[in-house]
């Protein structure tokens, strides 16, 4: 049988000799809501499972599949998927801040034709989507494990050039 440690007291460590009743049950509850905590994200309750969202125009409309729950250090994806309804000449998605902040953008396929900003906000010009054809663009993000947000703001706008086509309004919670 192997030595116990120079620093370890059986009676008091193992046999928790000379320890309250209710400092049993504080340690109890401790390693219980460790736990459920576990559990709870075992469950999926902080993060990433995707959900669609769809804004509808006249012109278009715009699928958006992405998590609004993350963690993180999660990787994940997003779809852009866009419907013309009618000829969209040069069809533009428009990101609000909260999608590069605190995130790293890994890769856009297909490339963008072109990319820029606008008062902060990420510009992916996509260009002529015809009538009746569709467009998916991938966005593939990292979270910096540091980052943490509440309900940030992740919207998106489709644009045909400088006309606003849609919005979609929706927010991104990560847990730390």
């Amino acid at each position: 049988m192997a030595d116990v440690p120079d620093t370890l007291v059986l009676k008091r460590h193992r046999d928790l000799e000379g320890m309250s009743r209710s400092a049993i049950w504080v340690r109890r509850a401790v390693l219980l809501l460790i736990t459920a905590v576990l559990c709870l994200g075992l469950a999926d309750w902080f993060g990433q499972r995707p959900s669609t969202q769809t804004g509808t125009a006249a012109a278009a409309t715009l699928d958006l599949y992405a998590p609004t729950h993350l963690r993180g250090g999660d990787l994940f994806s997003a779809r852009f998927h866009i419907h013309a309804h009618q000829d969209l000449k040069n069809a533009t998605l428009v990101l609000d801040p909260g999608w590069a902040e605190g995130m790293a953008v890994n890769t856009i396929e297909p490339s963008p034709i072109g990319e820029g900003s606008r008062d902060g906000r990420l510009v992916l010009q996509l260009g002529h989507i015809p009538k009746g054809k569709s467009y998916i663009l991938f966005m593939q993000f990292q979270v910096n494990p540091t980052n943490v947000a509440w309900r940030r703001p992740v919207n998106v706008d489709l644009d045909d050039g400088p006309t606003r086509i849609l919005t979609l309004e929706r927010k991104l919670t990560v847990f730390p």
